[in-house]
């Protein structure tokens, strides 16, 4: 994220040109998916079935990972500075806590196959939105990025403590 990020400098790219070539289209509607509301219906449903699975750090961890993601990302787009339409831009806010979001639901549901496929259409539909309003392409690209490292950051720390239960060896699980 930081190598991006001084990479593109203050200014857009020839890529950033492009996506804002559908400014104003209907894939604004995209805005959905990296939408505060949006996240926090997500985020209130995940933290519920940690809960209810009584896996209290991996709860910690969902409740604490938002907060860090907006922090993180308002520290990060004083640093760059980079801007967009007279306010700083990098890394998109917006994706750095969908993808925060969109990563701890998959922490507590697992990762299975189907749940990851529909988690990395999600994710990419809200960066695609946000490429072509409010920010560059490479601004979400950044948040990704930032929000995925938060998210190895809290399952590092979680280890083994929000693991789910071993399944009995007669029905092992299916991806």
């Amino acid at each position: 994220m930081m190598l991006l990020g001084w990479a593109v400098g203050k200014g857009s790219t020839a890529l950033d040109d492009w996506f804002q070539l559908a400014n104003g289209s209907g894939l604004g509607r995209l805005l959905f998916f990296t939408d505060q509301r949006t996240m926090a219906v997500i985020l209130v449903g995940v933290l519920a079935l940690a809960a209810y699975r009584r896996r209290w750090p991996l709860v910690v961890a969902v409740a604490v990972s938002p907060v860090a993601a907006v922090i993180l990302s308002r520290l990060f787009k004083e640093m760059f500075g980079r801007q967009k339409g007279g306010a700083v831009a990098y890394p998109s806010g917006h994706t750095t806590l969908m993808g925060v979001v969109i990563g701890m639901l998959l922490l507590v549901v697992g990762a299975r196959l189907y749940v990851g496929v529909v988690a990395t259409v999600w994710v990419l539909l809200g960066m695609l939105g946000q490429a072509v309003t409010y920010h560059y392409f490479t601004d979400a690209v950044g948040g990704l990025l930032l929000g995925s490292a938060i998210v190895c950051l809290a399952a590092a720390i979680l280890g083994g403590t929000g693991r789910s239960p071993q399944r009995h060896p007669r029905f092992p699980s299916r991806c």
